[in-house]
């Protein structure tokens, strides 16, 4: 499930995304951001790491603090996936992402 950030869901909310939709990870960043580049033709991507486990994990509060401790342990896994990502796009990716939404009705 993607929210509308940047905050923290509530207890109530993440039950509802876990326990009434199923969700596995409740998240913030993608949207809005990916509606907007499509609309503009942009070429879009996404690295997000988990930082908590929300409700999931009982008596675990989740707090900036340890959003922040989390995300500075995963900064050199982040960037090892983009050292080896990068070099692997399509130098031709842009015209798929420019050409998106030809076909679409308005």
């Amino acid at each position: 499930m993607c929210i509308e950030g940047p905050r923290f869901s509530t207890k109530a909310e993440s039950r509802v995304w876990r326990d009434v939709y199923g969700c596995d990870i409740i998240g913030m960043t993608l949207v809005p951001e990916i509606n907007l580049v499509r609309e503009l033709g942009m070429c879009y991507s996404l690295l997000a790491l988990v930082t908590d486990y929300d409700i999931w994990v009982p008596h675990q509060p989740v707090t900036a603090e340890l959003v922040e401790r989390v995300m500075s342990e995963k900064l050199e896994l982040a960037r090892k996936v983009l050292l080896n990502v990068i070099p692997r796009i399509p130098r031709d990716v842009h015209v798929k992402c420019e050409e998106a939404l030809r076909n679409a009705c308005v």
